[in-house]
């Protein structure tokens, strides 16, 4: 195993009161070993119009990153149509078909979950989870967008990581959160 095999994380994304948020945390591991705290794995894409979190091998998400960049930019932004014609690429490609990560991107309205076998998802309640913690932090969401719906996009997501942080120990918390800004 190389350093570009980095594994295990938490990514979760939610949109509330028609706001989205995307978080994650920042361990990568590499077998038993804990190689970087403080991993970036959330950007914006598309003048910050849509949010991206990845899980799995590092070097085969930025492939991916980079892949959906060019079909939103193929298709102006079209976020779910990005993710159908990765999803038909990827099937179809060697190269890529060999790529182990998984993708949430969202806007404000809508979020998915691209995934190595081609699979493009949207996920029930308007909450993306993915990673080794996701099964935690999706149940963490839902209880609080349930019981405290008062709670902002960014509040519920960064409760639910740091739920997930101490409960799985692939999820540490050095936390990264991003949400869509405002157009004035």
């Amino acid at each position: 195993m190389n350093l570009s095999e980095l594994h295990a994380t938490t990514v979760v994304g939610v949109i509330h009161n028609g706001k989205a948020a995307i978080g994650c945390d920042g361990q990568a591991t590499m077998e038993k070993t804990v190689m970087k705290s403080t991993v970036k794995k959330v950007r914006k894409l598309y003048d910050g119009k849509i949010l991206a979190g990845f899980a799995g091998s590092t070097a085969d998400a930025f492939t991916l990153f980079e892949k959906y960049e060019e079909k939103l930019n193929e298709y102006n932004g079209n976020m779910e149509r990005a993710a159908v014609e990765l999803a038909k690429e990827w099937r179809k490609d060697k190269f890529l078909q060999k790529l182990q990560a998984l993708l949430i991107v969202m806007n404000n309205d809508k979020s998915l979950v691209i995934s190595g076998q081609g699979d493009v998802i949207e996920p029930d309640h308007e909450i993306a989870t993915i990673g080794s913690g996701g099964s935690y932090a999706l149940s963490a969401a839902r209880a609080m967008l349930k019981h405290a719906p008062k709670l902002s996009s960014r509040e519920i997501v960064e409760e639910a990581l740091h739920i997930a942080a101490d409960i799985d120990i692939y999820t540490n918390h050095n936390i990264t959160i991003l949400e869509i800004e405002d157009e004035d």
